[in-house]
């Protein structure tokens, strides 16, 4: 993960190095870009619950769903994050919030129907790591490249930078903006979703330490991808631009490329539980 925030970096000074070198005028783009990143950041919990129709609950409403985030919490040593619910059939659960203090954990009531405790306490594992690690905030973090990318092309089309000249009489600035801010999306794009396997990753493994049950969220991996699978399509597509939030992706067909992914493959997620268990019984 180091190394791809890295290439992220390296790949913003070159793109900011360009723009400045063609004498394109990147201070208004890189403001609205910046605003956008702050308004994500700071209201991230309130935007997904509200995109995804979930709702804050009470100990009262759900006293069982507060037990286990309860002693997870306590097992963390971290701040109880609040409790949320969205009445939903697609079994799955999301965490979002920029820090511990300002974070919120949701699952939707088709995953309470479909798992037992201690699936339950697994995927709820998994998502108060995405907390702990501050994934929302690395994640907003690092996506600022591809908006600030995406902008420019939008300046550069619309402002008619196309039809200026540099001045040595070569290429159009808006063209040569055009195509260095194409490139450095898609670059930006493909290493993004790369971090976003491993926070996936990372996250399976903190929560099966956490739990020390990492079978049990192998069993509700398992079975969440195969009661979604049963989901009808139209609905999966509905909530498949969520799924960097999800525990598990509403659609990710073998015909979509791996490189392209939010999550890592099943079989690499149950292959990490499966050393993870190992590792357990041998120290056991």
């Amino acid at each position: 993960m180091v190394l791809t925030m890295f290439l992220l970096g390296l790949l913003y000074v070159v793109f900011m190095a360009v723009l400045i070198a063609v004498g394109a005028r990147a201070v208004v783009v890189l403001v609205i870009a910046a605003g956008f990143l702050l308004v994500q950041y700071f209201f991230s919990d309130k935007i997904a619950l509200y995109a995804m129709g979930g709702r804050e609950v009470s100990p009262q409403e759900a006293p069982e769903l507060h037990a286990v985030i309860d002693r997870l919490s306590a097992l963390a040593d971290m701040p109880k994050p609040r409790v949320a619910v969205a009445d939903s059939d697609l079994p799955n659960a999301f965490a979002t919030g920029r820090n511990q203090k300002n974070s919120v954990v949701c699952v939707t009531t088709g995953l309470l129907r479909r798992l037992d405790p201690p699936e339950l306490e697994g995927v709820l594992a998994h998502e108060m790591s995405h907390v702990a690690h501050r994934d929302v905030a690395v994640m907003t973090i690092a996506s600022f490249l591809g908006v600030v990318a995406g902008l420019m092309t939008r300046f550069a089309l619309y402002t008619g930078l196309g039809r200026n000249r540099d001045n040595q009489g070569g290429l159009p600035i808006g063209l040569i903006i055009v195509l260095v801010s194409t490139i450095v999306y898609c670059v930006s794009f493909v290493l993004t979703r790369l971090l976003s396997r491993y926070r996936e990753l990372a996250a399976d493994r903190a929560g099966a330490y956490l739990t020390q049950r990492p079978s049990a969220l192998a069993s509700a991996l398992t079975k969440v991808s195969g009661e979604i699978a049963r989901i009808p399509t139209r609905d999966l597509r509905e909530a498949q631009s969520f799924n960097a939030f999800y525990f598990a992706p509403a659609l990710n067909r073998a015909s979509v490329a791996a490189l392209f992914a939010t999550h890592p493959p099943l079989e690499k997620r149950l292959e990490q539980l499966a050393r993870i268990s190992g590792e357990l019984g041998r120290e056991a």
